[in-house]
């Protein structure tokens, strides 16, 4: 079973917004084993649509269209619909109840006419009462191939998909099962990994598919397969995965669909300690705070973070001795050392992660080369620090930078 999702939107095309709903729509046909064939952008344009509704006609069993039913001119999209199924407009009752009482409830304004005509639907369409917004969406069906017409709204489109799309087109077509399961890997790149696991790889039943999906210090492993019988291909996944984990060991950190990050696991680990982190961060700015603190319940083990920024900042709030700035570079392990264990103090906690580098693409107070960058873990028995060199792109160093300090602490306090 075959979908396409075409977004309608000068905005998506121009770059204004991002188009997050083919990504949330994606997700929820596989979920009910409908593959998505392919995703197309378009503009507000009746002749750019019509063409997009004609190839994915051909293209796809399901075609499930996003955005243009706003009540401005240029939301052509309904009566481009209509125009392809030779159809005309006409007012709904229960929808222009619906817009009543949102208006009523929540917008406490004149109902005016370009609101009142959002009622106005194809005569062939079946209603999909949007209850958090005044467009609705549409069900129309050629032969075999549904057609389905959705908001641009996010949380409007999602609510849909799940209260009305979903359970409509699990009654209508009998899907076969598709699974994916992802591993979470850190501490190693793509073609090594791919080196490292290539005997398994190459002896992976016909059905059974691997993706390599890399990111900056992590590289997601991703096993897809499609059958009839969901139990069989869960058993034939999980085979698989059993005789892959004690090859991949120590770069196995957990399962995408448990929603596991390497923080989150850091996290649970000091939390069974009950142990504390704090943070000493300079070139990557408070990043590393940052996806600390987006963990709800992290107050529990992190304390706090100083953003050393500038040279003078460590030495006047992390104590780093001047000599030693003087003789190293501020760009050094031993810098990145005495950050750590100064902020440690400062926060009285049992670990400590410092960063310090040149992310570039100038060289700041230290004459070192652009991408090196100097990571300390301290405890209070000890404190390591390894030099790296993360190549000349500014995005690129910083992010790998939190990658590993999170990689290296994981392995500090995974040894207790």
């Amino acid at each position: 079973m075959q979908a396409e999702i075409i977004t309608i939107g000068d905005e998506i095309l121009i770059g204004q917004i991002v188009d997050t709903n083919s990504t949330f729509i994606s997700k929820q046909l596989n979920k009910i084993g409908v593959s998505v064939y392919q995703i197309t952008s378009v503009q507000d344009d009746k002749k750019h649509i019509l063409q997009a509704l004609q190839e994915a006609e051909g293209n796809a069993d399901i075609i499930i269209v996003t955005g243009g039913l706003g009540p401005t001119k240029d939301d052509i999209t309904k009566k481009t619909i209509a125009e392809y199924f030779n159809d005309t407009l006409i007012q709904n009752q229960a929808v222009l109840t619906n817009i009543e009482n949102i208006w009523k409830k929540y917008v406490k304004q004149t109902l005016i006419q370009v609101n009142i005509d959002q009622a106005l639907i194809p005569s062939k369409a079946s209603v999909l009462m949007n209850y958090f917004g005044s467009a609705p969406g549409m069900w129309l069906e050629k032969g075999n191939k549904t057609f389905i017409s959705l908001p641009g709204v996010p949380y409007e489109m999602e609510a849909l998909m799940q209260n009305e799309v979903l359970p409509k087109l699990k009654k209508k077509y009998k899907c076969p099962v598709i699974l994916h399961k992802t591993l979470l890997t850190y501490g190693i790149g793509e073609s090594a990994l791919a080196a490292k696991i290539e005997a398994w790889e190459d002896n992976l039943p016909e059905h059974i598919k691997l993706a390599y999906l890399p990111n900056l210090g992590r590289v997601r492993l991703r096993l897809s397969a499609k059958g009839k019988d969901k139990n069989q291909i869960e058993q034939e996944i999980n085979r698989q995965i059993e005789l892959l984990l004690p090859q991949i060991k120590d770069e196995f950190v957990g399962y995408e669909d448990q929603d596991v990050s390497l923080q989150a696991i850091i996290g649970k680990k000091l939390t069974e300690l009950s142990k504390t982190l704090a943070t000493a961060e300079s070139c990557t700015g408070g990043k590393i705070a940052e996806h600390l603190t987006a963990i709800s319940g992290a107050s529990a083990y992190y304390k706090g973070s100083v953003v050393a920024y500038a040279t003078q900042a460590k030495v006047n709030v992390l104590k780093v001795p001047q000599d030693i700035i003087e003789k190293y570079s501020v760009v050094s392990a031993e810098v990145a050392e005495s950050m750590a264990k100064n902020v440690l103090t400062l926060f009285q906690t049992d670990y400590a992660i410092a960063t310090t580098g040149n992310a570039g693409p100038t060289k700041g107070d230290s004459n070192v080369d652009v991408g090196t960058v100097h990571i300390a873990i301290a405890s209070k028995d000890q404190v390591l620090s390894e030099k790296f060199s993360f190549g000349n792109h500014r995005t690129k160093v910083i992010n790998r930078t939190v990658n590993k300090a999170f990689e290296m602490l994981q392995k500090e306090i995974f040894k207790n």
